[in-house]
Parts: structure tokens; sequence; C-alpha cells
């Protein structure tokens, strides 16, 4: 379980966040900082059954600050992802813990301009796999709709009038399942969270399939 007090130490973290208040408390951090990643590595176990997982990776706490405008010190928050392995295997799934503002994620973030173009290519030429996941209704009560920015027009090379311009406008293609502190904190957390990844590996599969063929489905890997 995620222990309450971890989400306690991230409010206080919120408030107090400066390097003097962390020194003082950076052994209660690294307990907490322990006990998520215990809790971690049980959903990653848990994927590995029905999946397979290259690695588990925790980001550190500590902030980028050099081009932000945000001095503070500290993210306010733990979180990892597991990502999944092989060139057959892409996507991967992400955990964020932070008071009043956790959430699950999976899909592809941020892809590469190649593997993006691929997927606009297969969407510009038949989109009904993706709108079947769109339109499931077990798969939106869990994760919505797409999630992240989109171009404000047609990207390069694709008409503005396609019928399914809205997706061909994503710069990413990713899904977020908000928690509640009460969910983060519930004894059900670690098999919670893998029921909804699993209810999302299916779409893995097929972005995996459409970045490891060409547009006549042959193979490239």
């Amino acid at each position: 379980m995620i222990p309450k007090e971890a989400l306690d130490f991230l409010k206080k973290l919120e408030k107090n966040n400066n390097r003097d208040w962390f020194k003082k408390n950076k052994s209660t951090f690294k307990k907490h900082q322990a006990d998520v990643k215990e809790v971690f590595e049980s959903i990653k176990t848990r994927l590995n059954e029905n999946d397979e997982i290259e690695k588990l990776k925790m980001f550190r706490i500590y902030r980028d600050v050099r081009f932000s405008k945000d001095k503070t010190p500290y993210k306010t928050h733990f979180s990892g992802y597991c990502s999944r392995l092989g060139k057959e295997r892409r996507g991967s799934y992400y955990v964020h813990i932070q008071p009043s503002e956790s959430f699950l994620g999976v899909g592809f973030w941020d892809p590469n301009k190649d593997d993006l173009l691929r997927v606009r290519k297969e969407i510009e030429m038949d989109a009904g796999e993706f709108y079947e996941f769109l339109e499931d209704p077990d798969f939106k009560k869990t994760w919505g709709s797409f999630y992240g920015p989109t171009l404000k027009t047609a990207p390069r090379g694709f008409e503005k009038d396609h019928p399914d311009i809205e997706l061909l406008r994503r710069k990413n293609f990713t899904f977020v399942h908000p928690l509640r502190d009460e969910e983060v904190l519930s004894p059900d957390f670690v098999d919670n969270t893998v029921r909804a990844f699993e209810n999302a590996r299916p779409f893995l599969d097929l972005l995996s399939d459409v970045l490891t063929t060409d547009l006549n489905g042959e193979s490239i890997i």
C-alpha cells in the first residue's frame, strides 16, 4: 500500500519547497520513496504476468530548473513508469502519486517524428481500430478520451478536411485515469492499477503493430 504518511510528506514538501527543509527531512523522504517504489515494483511484477516489462524507472525528486521560471528545487510527487520489452512491444505504463492530483497514464507520450508520422499515416488510411477503442464503453469508462495537446491545424502533408483530422492533429496518443487520494491509499491500489493498465494493453498492442509494420502490414523489424 501507499502509506498515508507519504502523501502527508508531499503536502509538507509543497509548503516547504527549499533545500534547508528537505535536507532536515531527507531521511523521511528516503523512507517514503522506498515504500512507494515497493508498490511500483509490485505493479511491475503483476504486469509481467500478462505482458513483458523491460524496466521500472522511478523518477528523481529533484527538478531541472535551468530553463524554468519555477525555481523550486523539488517535485511534489512520486512517479515512475514501466516500459515494455523489445521493439515489438511499444508504449509504457505511468503512475503519478500527488495529493489530490494522482493519476495513471498509458500510451505514447511525445513520440519521435518518425513514429508520429507512421501513426498519422495509419490513421489517414484507416482509423477504424482507433475508434473501436475510443467508442468501447469499458475502455471509455476507465480511460476516457485522448489526453494532451494537439496541433491547431492539419499536420504538414495531410488534408485539413480529412474526416479523421481530429486524430491526425494529435501530438501524442496518451490516456489518463485520475485517482482520488482514497483510491491511492486503498489496499486494492495495486490490483486496481494493474486492472486499468490491462484494460489499455490492447491499445498499446495496436500502436505496437502499427509501428512495427509498413502500410501494407509487412513487418519492418
